[in-house]
């Protein structure tokens, strides 16, 4: 556990040059206008969606090197994962409800748009990373690695969103 937290600090930290084996996989998505954009919304507390999105992609990039899963999808799928263009937590309209069981399609859906080579396992992992919520559960190995470091990383920013004493132990705030 130990080691996840601080594979979890270092995604606060990743240097394009320093970590470019970690980039080589993703460069070409992780520094489009679409996921740099991602910075303008929240997503769990006070990180937002591109810091979340880095982080999921930095733990299973650790957790798919360690499994022997394929790590290019892995971290494509990762990047991919929440690509979806509001805030869900603006729900006055209704139009936000149940986004935790609806944003996987949207994520998928605007995926294909950003990158129309989008594989059968990338496409897994962004439409299943929400389980255990939604019932299906990931077909492929690289999709369980995304979808526990997403809950992992969740769990983590909601943590440093709520408790400050957390964070400043962390010192990544």
């Amino acid at each position: 556990m130990a080691d996840l937290q601080q594979a979890y600090i270092k995604s606060f930290s990743l240097d394009r040059t320093k970590d470019s084996d970690f980039f080589s996989y993703i460069e070409d998505l992780y520094f489009s206008d679409e996921i740099q954009g991602m910075a303008i919304y929240p997503q769990h507390g006070n990180i937002n969606r591109l810091q979340h999105i880095t982080s999921v992609c930095y733990l299973s990039y650790i957790l798919a090197k360690e499994q022997g899963a394929d790590i290019r999808q892995t971290l494509r799928g990762a990047v991919l994962h929440d690509l979806f263009y509001y805030d869900w937590h603006e729900a006055g309209d209704g139009s936000h409800r149940l986004h935790g069981y609806r944003h996987p399609g949207f994520a998928v859906k605007n995926a294909r748009a950003l990158y129309p080579k989008i594989t059968e396992v990338e496409k897994n992992i962004i439409l299943r990373h929400m389980w255990p919520l939604t019932p299906i559960p990931p077909k492929y190995k690289e999709g369980f690695i995304v979808s526990m470091a997403d809950k992992y990383c969740a769990t983590q920013e909601v943590l440093l969103s709520r408790m400050p004493a957390y964070a400043a132990r962390l010192s990544i705030r």
